[in-house]
């Protein structure tokens, strides 16, 4: 197995910066009226394409003296129809660099309780979580543009209604002079089912640890080679196949680090590394490692924290955290057309932390959270949405504990500034080296509501209670 451990290593390193053959989002037709519609154990995607609901008029020739003829914003959608089961919806077109200008909204049916849920908006996106623009997983020619996911839990009937923003009169109390935005083409409605976690293999009290076999590499049971590989980028932090990653105490976070860096780790770094939190793997909420692309990304550091919310709502129970995280992941790899989810961690409303992208929880790994920002730093997602509604108290106390652990790992002061570069962005020109704070809101990157106004506001206290966790004067 320790041949294994090393090979696999090898082979992340090597397959970082690998580009295979895209993993297609399946369309399925909707079931029969009544047909039974089961969870799949491994998930599901049902791609949707919408359809015009509403014509673009032609701006009727202005006559003098007379007022032009209000145009109709251009309406796309899908008529209330059943469908196979599915617990998050989002909406994806072709390009990537086209915005969508309008408004996204839908209505759900719930297999619990039959009925049909009001009209609900879904945050729309423009490209503010993604990869950077001349990173391998932009450019791979497979990424969509794509709205936030919500998460509106299990149900069995959609309707979907896209409309673009209409035109703007030049000046109050004048017909419309500008024509209304025209939505991007490719619309399709995505509906994710997460499936259920993997049940545990029973355990023999055989291949429980490394072991090395002449006759070839026997895994743990239950363990595919792709999950064994994500699960190995966390040695020694916890052995392979853990669910968990077990918290530490500040003295204990430090002697871990120290031996999971061979010491390479500062001396001026080790004093400040905060206690580790527990960290449920991806192997505790359920990922299927085949969708991912193999191999891992780092860059060379974490200079930053960027935080954000996931904009899925808050209409989910904690215990249905892991099935919201792999619905995040579903939507982010095969609608979206990442590599893997954009989040290094996401934390769920009851304080739980977890590890997002694949690549071991203690190193630099690039993520897809903040466009412009993602080289250098990670991304942590607060499960829900806090533009109106504040954060749980646990929520952000678990942000202060991550970023204690994490930061501190690399030597990082939670209430400092650092310089980032940007690889391009809204608010920053590629190349410009931007000044920020090294706990950071996602908006402080992009221009973005992201991570809505009420958990942005904490941000301030969870950069003194993260240092104090750190033991900083």
């Amino acid at each position: 197995m320790r041949g294994f451990l090393a090979s696999s290593i090898g082979v992340a390193t090597a397959a970082a910066l690998a580009l295979p053959v895209a993993l297609p989002t399946s369309a399925l037709a909707a079931p029969a009226l009544g047909a039974a519609t089961p969870v799949t154990p491994a998930g599901s995607t049902q791609s949707l394409p919408l359809v015009p609901l509403g014509p673009v008029a032609d701006r009727t020739p202005g006559v003098p003296g007379m007022s032009a003829a209000p145009r109709v914003p251009e309406t796309q959608g899908l008529p209330a129809r059943e469908v196979k089961t599915f617990s998050l919806v989002g909406v994806i077109w072709d390009d990537v660099t086209t915005e969508l200008h309008g408004r996204v909204q839908v209505r759900t049916r719930s297999t619990r309780t039959a009925t049909w849920s009001d009209w609900q908006d879904v945050e729309i996106h423009n490209s503010e979580h993604a990869a950077d623009l001349d990173a391998a997983e932009r450019t791979s020619g497979r990424v969509r543009g794509a709205t936030a996911p919500l998460w509106v839990g299990e149900s069995d009937g959609v309707e979907v209604r896209v409309q673009a923003e209409p035109g703007a009169p030049d000046t109050p109390g004048t017909p419309d002079t500008r024509a209304p935005a025209r939505l991007p083409s490719g619309l399709r409605i995505e509906l994710v089912d997460p499936g259920v976690e993997r049940p545990a293999a029973p355990a023999d009290g055989k291949n429980s640890g490394p072991d090395d076999d002449d006759k070839g590499e026997v895994l743990p049971p239950g363990m595919t080679m792709e999950m064994a590989e994500s699960s190995a980028a966390n040695l020694p932090h916890a052995p392979l196949g853990a669910n968990e990653i077990t918290e530490l105490n500040k003295a204990d976070s430090t002697a871990d680090a120290i031996y999971a860096s061979d010491g390479e780790l500062t001396q001026a770094a080790a004093p400040y590394i905060g206690p580790r939190p527990r960290i449920v793997t991806r192997k505790g909420w359920g990922a299927d490692e085949s969708l991912r692309e193999p191999g891992f990304v780092y860059t060379n550091t974490v200079k930053a924290a960027f935080v954000h919310h996931s904009a899925s709502g808050n209409n989910y129970a904690c215990k249905d955290a892991p099935a919201v995280i792999r619905s995040l992941y579903r939507y982010h790899v095969l609608s979206s057309g990442w590599r893997d989810i954009g989040y290094n961690f996401a934390v769920d409303k009851c304080g739980t932390v977890y590890e997002g992208r694949a690549g071991g929880v203690s190193k630099a790994v690039l993520g897809a959270h903040t466009m412009g920002f993602n080289t250098d730093s990670m991304g942590i997602a607060v499960l829900g949405t806090y533009t109106s509604t504040a954060p749980p108290a646990v929520a952000v106390d678990a942000v202060a504990r991550l970023t204690a652990w994490k930061l501190g790992l690399f030597g990082r002061d939670p209430r400092a500034k650092t310089t980032l570069k940007s690889g391009g962005g809204n608010l920053y020109a590629k190349g410009t080296n931007v000044k920020m704070n090294v706990i950071s809101g996602h908006r402080d990157g992009f221009a973005t509501e992201c991570p809505g106004k009420r958990l942005y506001a904490k941000l301030p206290p969870t950069r003194t209670a993260s240092a104090k966790l750190q033991g900083r004067p």
